[in-house]
C-alpha cells in the first residue's frame, strides 16, 4: 500500500504542476487510435444489422481491455521486477498520464479567455474543441455554460473517477478506467451510428461512474462550503458570497436524475447549486435537436467568470478527495 500511495501522491502533484502533454504518443491518444482501428475492422467484417452492430460492440470493448489492460500489466510487473523503486516511478507515471486536472483547466479557460478579449468566434472555437455538441449556433451564455458543463462533468471522468480506480486497483486500475472512458466518449452517442455499436460501451460507463459519479458531486458540494466559509471569513455578507455550499446540496438533491445518463447530472447538479446558476436544458448534438431538461436554479445569468469558479470547484473537490484517498492508503 505504501506503493501505490507514493505512485499517487506522484501522479497528482506531476497532473497539478504539469498537465497533460499534447503529442500523439500520449497514452490516452494511443488508446483512442486502438478503438478507432478496431471499431472499422468490425465495421468491416460484421453484419450492418442491429445484432451485427451489438456484437461488434461487445467485442470492441473485449479487445481494447483485453490489450490495454495486457499491455500495461506487462510494462508494470516489469518495471516492479527490475526495481520496486523504479516499479513506484512508472506507476506514478501511468497515474499521472491518467489524471486531467490541470489540462481540463487549460482547455476551458481558453474559452474564458476568449471573452476577455471579447472575441466570441474565439470562445466558440475553443468550447468546440472540449465539448461534444455542435456549436456554431451557441449564444455567448450558451457557450459559457457549455465550459462549465464541462468543468463540472469531467471533475468525475476526469479526476475522482480515476483516483477512485487508484484507490482500489492502482495504476493499472486507473488505465482500465480511463480505457472505459475513452471508448464512451468516441462509441457512446445515441444516433444512428453508434445507438448499437457503443451501447456496451456506455452501459459499461455507467456503471463504472456510478459511484466516483456521486463521491464527485458529494465532495464538490463539501468544497463549496468551504469556500463559502472562506469567503465569510473574509468579511463578506451571505448575500453576495459567490460559492454556496447549501445551494450546492439543494440542487444536487433535487436535480441530481435531470439527465438522460444515471451520472452527468450528479456533478452538474453539485456546480449549477453552488455557483446559483442554470445548466443544462436542449442542446444540439450531431445535427439532432435533444430536448434535455435544465439543472439548478437561474439565481443569476451564467457569466464568463464562472468558469473559473468552476475550475476551483474542480481543483478543490480533487485536492480533498486525493487527500481522503491517500489518508485512506495510508491508514491501510
Amino acid at each position: 500500500m505504501e506503493g501505490r500511495m507514493i505512485a499517487i501522491g506522484l501522479g497528482i502533484t506531476l497532473d497539478f504542476l504539469l498537465g497533460d502533454p499534447t503529442n500523439p504518443w500520449h497514452p490516452i491518444c494511443l488508446i483512442g487510435s486502438l478503438i478507432a482501428a478496431c471499431e472499422r475492422r468490425l465495421r468491416a467484417w460484421l453484419p450492418k444489422t442491429k445484432k451485427g452492430e451489438l456484437s461488434g460492440g461487445l467485442l470492441c470493448v473485449l479487445f481494447v481491455l483485453f490489450v490495454v489492460g495486457g499491455v500495461s500489466a506487462l510494462c508494470l510487473r516489469l518495471a516492479y521486477a527490475l526495481s520496486p523503486s523504479f516499479g513506484v516511478l512508472i506507476e506514478g507515471i501511468f497515474c499521472y498520464f491518467m489524471l486531467a486536472a490541470c489540462a481540463l483547466k487549460k482547455e476551458s479557460m481558453k474559452v474564458y479567455e476568449a471573452f476577455c478579449e471579447n472575441d466570441l468566434e474565439k470562445a466558440r472555437f475553443a468550447v468546440s474543441m472540449i465539448v461534444g455538441r455542435d456549436t456554431k449556433s451557441l449564444s455567448a451564455e450558451g457557450i459559457q455554460k457549455a465550459a462549465v458543463e464541462t468543468v463540472a462533468e469531467n471533475t468525475s471522468d476526469g479526476e475522482i473517477a480515476p483516483l477512485f480506480y487508484m484507490l482500489l486497483f492502482g495504476g493499472l486500475g486507473a488505465v482500465l478506467y480511463k480505457a472505459v472512458n475513452t471508448m464512451d466518449s468516441m462509441l457512446g452517442y445515441q444516433n444512428e451510428k453508434y445507438r448499437y455499436f457503443g451501447r456496451v460501451a456506455a452501459r459499461l460507463d455507467d456503471v463504472c461512474n456510478w459511484l466516483p459519479s456521486r463521491l464527485a458531486a458529494l465532495f464538490l458540494i463539501g468544497t463549496a462550503y468551504v469556500f463559502e466559509a472562506g469567503e465569510r471569513i473574509c468579511g463578506k455578507s451571505k448575500e453576495s458570497c459567490v460559492f454556496s455550499g447549501k445551494g450546492a446540496w439543494r440542487i444536487w438533491r433535487r436535480d441530481r436524475r435531470n439527465h438522460k445518463s444515471p451520472n452527468s447530472a450528479q456533478t452538474e447538479a453539485a456546480c449549477a447549486g453552488a455557483l446559483s446558476v442554470q445548466l443544462a436544458g436542449p442542446a444540439w448534438y450531431f445535427g439532432e435537436y435533444y430536448e434535455k431538461p435544465t439543472i439548478g436554479d437561474a439565481i443569476r445569468p451564467v457569466e464568463a467568470k464562472d468558469i473559473c469558479r468552476a475550475n476551483q470547484l474542480l481543483y478543490g473537490s480533487s485536492l480533498l478527495f486525493a487527500a481522503a484517498v491517500l489518508c485512506v492508503l495510508a491508514w491501510f
